[in-house]
């Protein structure tokens, strides 16, 4: 897909393109917006960068806003043979806060993103000062919604999601509990996945879920979750939609029992994507806690 925002979208995602070369020769797209105190923004399945535009637009007002698109993702590069697994996604993160000589950052996470950002964390604690958790989880669980099961499935995960787009299409509605998104929101949603080779890292960040031993990514989340106790000090607002199908609050109890004394902002309301859902409540709270 071409790397250039259309003009239709430009009001939502007004942003400049940054590039990072990751190993192997790929190029990782990030947003680098505003001036002042880190915040790096990690994005989880099957969003990208956009997911956090509002966020962007709001914290770069007083603070550098990094929003990446992990490789497979958004404007980022689509290798068709590309290993699309949680080690690569956090060595590519870590790569670019390196490249980008950042000492100093607060972590803003959602989805796959949590394991990703926390995967970075855990591994440099002394640059990351807070935390904001959103609909996400950075340790083993076996929950899995059947609606994603399924899409780990030979064959039919692969028809569905590269074929048919069913997992980012569905994600439009599913995601929302109470907002139908505007045609042009769910344009920028969609936009990178637009057909069958856009779509490899939907499929294998499904695939990359690791429900038993012996799978290529357990042990790497597993050790996450072991190590988590070295950020317990620092701290934590934990953003959740109680309306989401795949993050429930099963979720949201396994982040408060790790982090007893986060704040907590939760929304019985707001489904997966919550900042489309009641972004105009969860924004300014983040933004205040980060000030």
């Amino acid at each position: 897909m071409s790397k250039e925002i259309p003009e239709i979208l430009k009001e939502e995602y007004p942003f400049e393109s940054h590039f990072h070369t990751v190993e192997g020769g790929h190029q990782m797209h990030y947003v680098d917006e505003g001036e002042g105190p880190v915040v790096l923004m990690l994005h989880g399945n099957p969003t990208w960068s956009f997911f956090y535009r509002n966020v962007i637009k709001q914290l770069s007002k007083s603070h550098r806003c990094i929003a990446v698109d992990h490789i497979g993702c958004g404007l980022s590069d689509k290798p068709q043979k590309y290993k699309y697994v949680l080690e690569n996604h956090i060595k590519n993160v870590c790569s670019l806060l390196d490249a980008l000589d950042i000492q100093s950052t607060d972590l803003i996470v959602h989805d796959w993103g949590g394991a990703i950002g926390f995967g970075v964390a855990t591994r440099r604690p002394e640059i990351f000062r807070r935390f904001v958790v959103m609909n996400t989880a950075a340790f083993l669980s076996k929950e899995i919604p059947f609606r994603i099961h399924v899409c780990k499935i030979p064959f039919f995960g692969t028809a569905a999601i590269r074929g048919f787009n069913a997992f980012a299409g569905a994600a439009t509605t599913m995601a929302v509990s109470k907002t139908k998104m505007s045609a042009i929101v769910k344009k920028g949603f969609l936009l990178p996945y637009n057909n069958w080779k856009n779509r490899i890292a939907t499929l294998k960040f499904v695939h990359d879920i690791p429900l038993r031993k012996g799978h290529h990514s357990h042990e790497i989340l597993k050790a996450i979750d072991e190590q988590v106790h070295l950020l317990r000090g620092k701290p934590m607002l934990i953003c959740w939609g109680g309306k989401d199908f795949c993050f429930n609050d099963t979720f949201y109890h396994e982040w408060t029992k790790r982090f007893p004394n986060a704040e907590t902002e939760y929304s019985k309301e707001a489904g997966h994507y919550l900042l489309e859902d009641e972004g105009e409540s969860f924004i300014p709270r983040i933004e205040a806690f980060l000030d």
